[in-house]
């Protein structure tokens, strides 16, 4: 879950022109894999919540806040729809691939920041006309999204990687919807998406509990697509996009389209999206805040979760 100003409209402008200058910097384009080029190679990548790096026709997006375990912010948020809309706009791009850099994929929203920035707290009413908390969990992709999971995905994160077309999970992963204990709803499409992948039984037992589970749990459930040995999440899923880039785009692409289309455009995909914004939105005053203060004073770190005796849960990491 992510919390973003309204302000935060996709600038498609700024957008278009840093994939210019990077892709000017680059030399051109090519298809498959290449040496691996990015926007770290004109901008420090340690200073950047978002790193992307371009291999062939693949490009990987990689959150870059691993001392927050890749909590999202509004920073990244922001950057994150930029780099999504860049792919999805550019002709020599076919797949990309999500992950996270220190060993998490992403651990949600930065509750810290929500904790001390409530008072600015303000969403985009409408799922048509603004970006998703999370930044582009509301975007439509017309060509494949994989993600490369590891460590802590959860709350926000888990609604991340809902976003994906496949999810290639590495065998110590947690996934969750952690933000249970702490009054946050899921704001990002994942009443939305959890059932639709996984079924409504299985995703209710995810959502009402919040529990963690594991990869093999998730390969079971359909929620993790590939399990592979720790480390090796990202290797593979750039083994599988250079896979999926090889083939015909215009088949895969309308296969792919039509396959959404029947699963979610019954109801309508932005009529779901809509629901779920629409009654959540109150709780975040109501509940939210005073949950992501919970959790910046040190409540519930390292995943922890109240036991059946209290409802004040005091355990720190």
């Amino acid at each position: 879950m992510a919390l973003v100003s309204a302000a935060l409209v996709l600038r498609t402008n700024r957008t278009l022109s840093v994939w210019a200058i990077s892709a000017g910097l680059r030399g051109g384009f090519s298809r498959g894999f290449g040496p691996v080029q990015s926007l770290s190679a004109f901008c420090s990548a340690s200073s950047q919540t978002v790193v992307s790096e371009r291999r062939g026709s693949v490009v990987t997006i990689g959150i870059n806040r691993p001392e927050a375990r890749n909590a999202v912010n509004q920073e990244t948020a922001q950057r994150l729809l930029e780099e999504f809309t860049a792919f999805d706009s550019d002709p020599d791009l076919t797949v990309a691939v999500l992950h996270g850099i220190g060993g998490n994929f992403c651990a949600g929203y930065d509750l810290k920041e929500l904790a001390h920035q409530s008072a600015s707290l303000k969403l985009e009413q409408d799922v048509t006309k603004g970006p998703g908390p999370m930044g582009p969990s509301r975007l439509q992709l017309s060509k494949p999204l994989l993600a490369a999971v590891s460590g802590y995905t959860v709350a926000g994160g888990l609604e991340l990687a809902l976003c994906a077309d496949i999810r290639v999970v590495e065998q110590s992963a947690v996934m969750g919807v952690f933000c249970r204990r702490f009054g946050v709803p899921l704001i990002d499409g994942g009443t939305v998406r959890l059932p639709c992948l996984i079924g409504l039984s299985r995703a209710l037992d995810l959502i009402l509990t919040g529990r963690p589970i594991g990869a093999q749990e998730a390969l079971a459930f359909g929620l993790a697509n590939r399990v592979v040995p720790d480390g090796q999440a990202l290797q593979v899923a750039l083994e599988l996009a250079q896979q999926i880039g090889s083939f015909p785009q215009q088949c895969l692409r309308a296969d792919r389209a039509s396959a959404y289309h029947s699963a979610l455009e019954a109801p309508p995909f932005r009529e779901a999206m809509q629901y779920e914004f629409d009654h959540s939105v109150a709780v975040l005053q109501l509940e939210s805040v005073a949950g992501a203060a919970r959790f910046s004073s040190g409540t519930g770190r390292g995943g922890a979760f109240p036991t059946s005796s209290t409802h004040d849960d005091t355990r720190a990491e």
